[in-house]
């Protein structure tokens, strides 16, 4: 299955922090770094991931 990234609107090209996102189905989200595709990834239940939105948009 290919998955279809979703870098945070948040992020420009040029910048240091990107974070980008993937729902490979209604029990995961998928979080990973943009500069490392190949890298770890952080699977999330949808609860824990919408749980810790509203934090992370005030930083």
């Amino acid at each position: 299955m290919k998955l279809e990234w979703i870098k945070s609107s948040y992020s420009t090209s040029s910048g240091p922090d990107c974070v980008e996102v993937a729902i490979p189905d209604e029990c995961h989200v998928l979080v990973r770094d943009s500069k490392n595709p190949g890298g770890p990834r952080l699977a999330l239940a949808p609860t824990a991931w919408a749980a810790f939105l509203p934090y992370a948009s005030r930083r």
